[in-house]
């Protein structure tokens, strides 16, 4: 059993509409979800296959940390699926240098989080403080050194070449592994 605090605007998400998001988490999941919605913790217990039940924590975290359900439950497509939270909180010195880190990494438009989106195939979120990652591990490691790049003060368009390369080694090393020796 595991116990998540998530924040008190997500806790509707978490439920959904008539406890359907809720639900199909448990069922999905194989897990059992008792969420206090007054302090916003939620404790999950495994209830079904052990594995599949290790992931039941971290989609209630992703949805916590601003993933839409579907996007959470994503974690459960594959064992290699995973969620990484960055916190852009730590690289601000203060509330302002916090907005203007956030905006860096959202972009004009939302333009630079759809591109880390587009470009690694991970699915990405900024809310509050943090980016909230899911994908497979190089996709995820993918995110992190770009934002990590935006927070540092890197030009847009060096990080942008650089999530190309990455897609392009990424297309390069699926296309390997699955080459057919007839």
């Amino acid at each position: 059993m595991q116990h998540v605090k998530i924040p008190q605007d997500r806790i509707g998400v978490l439920i959904g509409a008539g406890g359907e998001t809720m639900r199909e988490i448990e069922q999905r999941a194989e897990v059992r979800l008792d969420i206090d919605s007054e302090e916003g913790s939620v404790r999950i217990e495994r209830v079904g296959d052990p594995v599949v039940g290790l992931k039941g924590p971290d989609i209630v975290k992703a949805i916590g940390r601003g993933f839409a359900p579907e996007d959470a439950l994503r974690l459960l497509e594959d064992d290699m699926m995973m969620f990484d939270v960055i916190d852009v909180g730590a690289a601000a010195r203060n509330k302002s240098d916090l907005e203007r880190q956030k905006g860096r990494l959202i972009g004009e438009g939302g333009r630079t989080r759809e591109l880390m989106e587009e470009l690694t195939g991970a699915s990405v979120t900024i809310y509050g403080s943090t980016l909230g990652v899911i994908g497979g591990p190089q996709q995820v490691e993918a995110v992190r050194e770009a934002a990590e790049m935006i927070l540092e003060g890197a030009p847009h368009g060096a990080v942008y070449s650089f999530l190309e390369r990455k897609r392009n080694e990424l297309k390069h090393k699926g296309m390997e592994y699955h080459q057919f020796h007839g």
